[in-house]
């Protein structure tokens, strides 16, 4: 009996574990809109993207899906037809700083101040037709992301987006 006891727990252990290591392995997520397709390479090792009061995963989907939006919105006015930009982002850092919050409350909250400008690092292809007519790499950050008259509305994401729409937009006059 103790035997057989023994056995179960063993298999039952082991099969925990295996399902552990299925679980750790790192996932890349892919977003699509119009020109841009931004792969977004282990975003679980990103430098700052926590969700505050939401769940992790929701909020990264959320924050994927508004960046590559706005980004194409730009790419809209800026590309010529046939052309398309793909992103590779390998690091992340939003403005602001994640700070946890006391009390009743389980909710972290960002602390926007200059010292926590938005970052980004990524490769990126802007294509024409299928062909790559430029290449390269890219680590922006926005020292002066609060500078400026601000809106009282602002989009969600609204620094990085921000950050993301000038960098195309540079990128675009040195090809022509």
């Amino acid at each position: 009996m103790k035997m057989r006891y023994l056995l179960l727990v063993g298999v039952l252990a082991s099969s925990a574990a295996m399902a552990q290591a299925d679980v750790s392995e790192p996932q890349d997520i892919l977003t699509k809109d119009g020109m841009v397709n931004i792969t977004w390479q282990q975003p679980d090792s990103y430098r700052d993207i926590k969700a505050g009061s939401d769940i992790q995963s929701r909020f990264e989907k959320r924050l994927f899906n508004a960046l590559t939006a706005s980004l194409n919105k730009q790419a809209e006015q800026v590309l010529k037809t046939g052309q398309s930009l793909e992103l590779t982002v390998t690091n992340l850092d939003l403005a602001g700083d994640m700070r946890p919050t006391f009390g009743a409350t389980a909710n972290d909250l960002r602390v926007v101040k200059n010292i926590y400008p938005p970052r980004i690092s990524f490769s990126y292809k802007l294509l024409s037709d299928g062909k790559v007519m430029v290449a390269g790499t890219e680590n922006l950050s926005d020292m002066n992301f609060l500078g400026g008259i601000q809106s009282g509305h602002q989009k969600a994401f609204h620094y990085e987006a921000k950050m993301l729409d000038k960098w195309l937009e540079q990128m675009v006059k040195t090809v022509y």
